[in-house]
C-alpha cells in the first residue's frame, strides 16, 4: 500500500500541478532548472575546482531538499535504505564526473555524449516497434549532435563516458527510490549519503569556497538548481511513467544543454548539431504516450 507520506511536503497547489501536469512539460522545467546550475557551475571553474563545485551542489541540494521533507528521519526499511543509498552515491558520482567532463568539453556536446547511458536503459527495456523506431531517431540524433573530437578530448572523454554509465544507474536507482512513495524525502537523504561518501573526492580543493560566502553561496544554489528541483521534478515523473519512457524523454536534456550553452555560455552549434538535435525532437515525438497505474502492484515491484 502507499505510504502516508507520500505526498511530499513541497505545498498543496506544487504537488499537485506537478502531479497532473504533462511529463514532456516536466523534464523541460527540470532541463532547464539543471542547466541554469550547470551555468554557473561552469563560471565557477575558474575559480573552484570542478569536483569540489559537484560535492557543493550534492550538499546544498540535500539540504534543500531535507528542509521541505517530512518523515525522512524514520520508516525506512534496509531495502529502502540501501536503494537510497546506492541511488545517492551513485548521483553523486555522476554530478562529479559530469562536472570534470564540461570543465573539458561544451556543455551541450558533454550532454549528448553522456546521453549514451539513459539509451541503453531505453533499448534494454523497449518493448513495441514504435519505442523503437522512436530510439532510433534519438539515437541518429544523439550520435549527429556528438561531434567531439577525441583525440582532442581523452579526459574529457573519458569523464562524460564514466558519467553516462552512472546516467544509466541514475535511472534504474532512481527509479526504485521514486517508487518507495516518500516524496522527495529519498532524495534528499540519498544526497546526504551521497555527499558523505564523496567527501575524499570534493573536501580537499573546498577551502577557497568556505572563505568566502560569496562563492558558498554560488556553489550551493548550483545544487538547489540542479539537484533540487531539477531531479526533484524528476522524482514526481518517474513515479507516473514506465522507465523506458523516461530514458527516452531525456532526449530533451542535450537540446536544452545546447540551447543554453549557446546562449549563456556563447557555445554556439554547428549546423550538424541543429540537425541533431531536430533528429532528437523527432524521436521524443514519436514515442508511444503509454502511461502507469500507481497501484500496489506497481509500486512494490522493482521497475528494472
Amino acid at each position: 500500500m502507499q505510504s502516508s507520506t507520500a505526498t511530499p511536503a513541497l505545498g498543496g497547489p506544487i504537488a499537485r500541478w506537478l502531479s497532473k501536469a504533462q511529463p514532456e512539460a516536466l523534464f523541460v522545467l527540470s532541463a532547464v532548472a539543471q542547466y541554469i546550475g550547470a551555468v554557473i557551475a561552469v563560471l565557477l571553474f575558474d575559480q573552484v575546482e570542478p569536483q569540489t563545485v559537484a560535492w557543493f551542489r550534492i550538499i546544498g541540494a540535500s539540504i534543500a531538499l531535507l528542509v521541505v521533507s517530512r518523515g525522512w528521519r524514520s520508516g525506512w526499511t534496509r531495502p529502502q535504505l540501501i536503494s537510497v543509498a546506492v541511488f545517492g552515491i551513485t548521483t553523486a558520482l555522476m554530478n562529479i564526473c559530469f562536472y570534470l567532463a564540461i570543465d573539458r568539453i561544451d556543455l551541450g556536446k558533454g550532454v549528448t555524449i553522456e546521453f549514451i547511458g539513459p539509451i541503453t536503459v531505453a533499448a534494454i527495456a523497449t518493448r513495441s516497434i514504435r519505442n523503437g523506431v522512436a530510439l532510433a531517431f534519438a539515437i541518429v540524433g544523439v550520435v549527429v549532435l556528438g561531434g567531439v573530437e577525441v583525440a582532442d578530448n581523452l579526459d574529457g572523454l573519458f569523464f562524460i563516458l564514466l558519467a553516462s554509465a552512472l546516467w544509466a544507474g541514475y535511472i534504474v536507482f532512481g527509479s526504485r527510490v521514486a517508487h518507495v512513495d516518500r516524496g522527495v524525502a529519498g532524495l534528499g537523504l540519498g544526497l546526504c549519503i551521497g555527499a558523505i561518501a564523496t567527501t575524499p573526492i570534493g573536501a580537499p580543493w573546498s577551502g577557497p569556497v568556505w572563505l568566502s560566502p560569496t562563492l558558498l553561496a554560488a556553489c550551493l544554489l548550483v545544487g538547489v538548481f540542479s539537484n533540487a528541483i531539477g531531479y526533484g521534478i524528476d522524482q514526481f515523473t518517474m513515479r507516473r511513467i514506465p522507465i523506458r519512457r523516461f530514458s527516452l524523454l531525456l532526449a530533451l536534456l542535450p537540446v536544452t544543454a545546447s540551447v543554453i550553452g549557446w546562449t549563456a555560455l556563447d557555445q554556439q552549434p554547428s549546423g550538424l548539431d541543429i540537425i541533431g538535435i531536430a533528429l532528437v525532437l523527432v524521436g521524443v515525438a514519436v514515442q508511444e504516450r503509454d502511461e502507469i497505474e500507481r497501484v500496489e502492484r506497481v509500486v512494490r515491484t522493482d521497475p528494472a
